[in-house]
């Protein structure tokens, strides 16, 4: 029961903040305009997060498609550890390091998930 409850909060928590992020990216709003630019980063790539964002909420939240869950964890994974170190080197200080909470919510819920929710299923991965 209390795994059960470990995966939907930080299940719910990263997805809901993906799709907060992904909204404000799409949405072209000062704050994700500004931020992309602050790290040097084209703004062409907002959109291009934004939408694999919302798409990669939809997948972590929806039953089925193990294997995009699989490729969600891994985007989100990288583009928050992408995110950190891009933080770090415009100088953010310790700002650089908020990406790092969600990626261990997002260990988390990739820890936590049910057997039918995984790619492989074994009895040893019980």
């Amino acid at each position: 029961m209390g795994r059960s409850i470990a995966y939907w909060v930080s299940t719910g928590i990263v997805a809901a903040m993906m799709i907060f992020s992904g909204v404000l990216y799409l949405s072209g709003s000062a704050q994700a305009v500004t931020g992309f630019a602050h790290v040097g980063y084209p703004q062409h790539l907002r959109i291009i997060l934004g939408i694999a964002k919302l798409c990669g909420a939809l997948v972590l939240i929806a039953p089925g498609f193990r294997l995009l869950k699989e490729w969600a964890y891994a985007g989100f994974t990288f583009a928050w550890v992408v995110a950190c170190i891009a933080h770090a080197s415009a100088g953010d200080g310790p700002k650089s390091f908020a990406p790092l909470v969600l990626l261990i919510l997002l260990a988390v819920s990739y820890l936590t998930r049910p057997l039918r929710r995984r790619l492989m299923s074994s009895p040893a991965s019980a």
